[in-house]
């Protein structure tokens, strides 16, 4: 089966679940796909690839219920059986800054564009998990993209999105967190889910040894030994030491030190790993990378933190959704909207991914020619592969004019929501411990 037959048997595969507005939703995703740059969400329906009228945009995000669950095991299909299946999880914001009208519109973290502003956005934050199939590159591959509701965390929505993917996979994945998720919570709250967790700590996170052996007076200790990430006279010695020649950062010393543990989660042991670069150049030194590995079987130290590396290509399919894919253009007006055309996001770069193999370079004439091309070189030449495979949705059928809003109806102004503050309870403090 060549690549455009299996790209054309997944979209008609996808286009069979899609149920109600399927055919304008599919209109809708081709024209994006062909669809460089734009100004405003209804452009789209300029698009030659768009073949309906501009007002079937908004009915297709109004009326379609794309079934996210059976959409990821479509995408599950997709994946290879052999060798290790790589996940990376994070979330961001669509910021709504003047959506006064959009209910569960919550504060969000953004970065500041600019030194000294807070990094803080009003609208809604969506969480991702993703599939990273190459070691190397800005391919990430969502199985799951879902908007983090006010009642939510983005540590909760994550451990639901990781239980619900891990069940679906054949193999004991490698999933790859940021800082945000090296925590006591997520760690107990991932504890019961099968695959192993590779995540980065902040540096001055504090974690604790293993307690020496009960005494037999008192209540047995809970805790060994601190060790502060950012004071080196709570190190101790090291379980495995290597240093290796990396082609871009140079020299590098791995640490790794075994059976430590966060203050919250004491019976959830984890094996810290420091890179240290030793020939920066910089006038200032590099701070060292922090890892902690929980899972089976450990692999080699030198394996580890380029495994964690490859966590960054969700960081460039959120810059590529927003900037190519238009994710965060439209100003739709109700949370459910925004999930439908936010359930969207994956199937295109799904079939971004598909076409990729069958793909001839495009480049713009200031663009360099390139043989492993990024998503948003084959976005770029995607509508070549649109005119050999078509759209298994038909042509439209006009129904005529609509007659519009009745004269005389009297209109009423929409509710305006206050912004939801999220609140939630911190872990009680346990009474202190004997050292």
């Amino acid at each position: 089966m060549s690549n455009f037959d299996k790209l054309r048997e997944f979209r008609h595969k996808a286009y069979s679940l899609m149920g109600n507005g399927r055919d304008a939703l599919f209109d809708l995703m081709d024209a994006v796909l062909v669809s460089r740059s734009l100004s405003s969400f209804a452009e789209l329906s300029l698009s030659p690839v768009f073949r309906r009228r501009w007002s079937s945009l908004y009915e297709a995000v109004q009326d379609s219920q794309p079934p996210r669950a059976k959409l990821m095991g479509i995408y599950v299909e997709q994946m290879p059986q052999a060798g290790r299946v790589v996940l990376a999880g994070d979330h961001t914001a669509w910021s709504r800054l003047q959506a006064h009208t959009l209910r569960e519109r919550t504060f969000e973290h953004q970065a500041a564009p600019i030194s000294g502003a807070k990094p803080v956005t009003l609208g809604q934050g969506y969480s991702t998990l993703a599939w990273i199939p190459e070691p190397q590159g800005s391919w990430a591959l969502p199985l799951l993209h879902e908007r983090i509701s006010s009642a939510e965390s983005p540590i909760e929505k994550a451990v639901k999105q990781l239980r619900q993917v891990c069940q679906k996979l054949s193999s004991r994945p490698l999933a790859l967190w940021d800082a945000e998720y090296g925590c006591a919570p997520f760690l107990k709250q991932t504890a019961d889910i099968a695959c192993d967790k590779l995540i980065r700590l902040r540096s001055n996170r504090v974690l604790y040894g293993s307690p020496p052996a009960y005494s037999g007076t008192g209540r047995p200790r809970v805790h060994g030994d601190k060790f502060k990430l950012n004071d080196v006279s709570t190190y101790w010695q090291t379980d495995e030491e290597i240093e290796v020649e990396d082609a871009r950062l140079g020299r590098l010393r791995l640490r790794m030190w075994h059976t430590l543990h966060l203050k919250q989660a004491a019976t959830h042991p984890v094996s810290l790993i420091q890179v240290e670069r030793l020939d920066s150049t910089s006038p200032t030194p590099a701070k060292p990378l922090w890892l902690i590995w929980i899972g089976l079987e450990s692999p080699s130290l030198n394996t580890l933190w380029q495994d964690y590396l490859r966590r960054f290509a969700i960081d460039h399919w959120y810059r590529f959704a927003k900037q190519r894919l238009h994710w965060t253009l439209p100003q739709l007006s109700t949370p459910e909207q925004s999930e439908r055309w936010s359930d969207l996001m994956p199937l295109l770069t799904w079939q971004l991914w598909l076409a990729r193999p069958e793909i001839q370079d495009a480049p713009l004439p200031w663009q360099k020619s390139q043989t492993d091309l990024s998503p948003g070189r084959v976005a770029n030449a995607f509508a070549q592969v649109l005119v050999v495979i078509g759209s298994p949705a038909p042509n439209p059928k006009p129904r005529g004019k609509s007659p519009g809003w009745t004269p005389g109806r009297p209109r009423s102004r929409r509710l305006r929501y206050p912004t939801v503050k999220k609140r939630f309870t911190k872990p009680k403090k346990t009474a202190k411990q004997s050292a």
